[in-house]
């Protein structure tokens, strides 16, 4: 599970250019968002493309479960899994 967390870490450092973040400085249940490491919405959408690419998951973009998908990398860790088990 480490893995994937790390690819996902390493994945939002640089798709979204964070120059001065480590993967060891993301929390893996700190929240992405707001007061966690303080992304954007700007940040979700091309995470979520990020994602689509990398791990070749589906995201309904009109779906009310995708703030609860992209809570935390744990959060993310768990759609992704479903996503490629299914």
């Amino acid at each position: 599970m480490a893995d994937i967390d790390n690819d996902i870490k390493q994945m939002i450092i640089s798709e979204l250019e964070l120059e001065d973040v480590e993967v060891e400085d993301i929390d893996t249940q700190a929240p992405l968002f707001g007061e966690g490491l303080g992304l954007d919405s700007i940040d979700a959408l091309e995470l979520g493309l990020a994602l689509q690419k990398r791990f070749n998951v589906k995201i309904d973009a009109n779906s009310d479960q995708n703030k609860e998908h992209f809570r935390s990398v744990a959060s993310l860790r768990e759609f992704v899994l479903a996503q490629t088990a299914s």
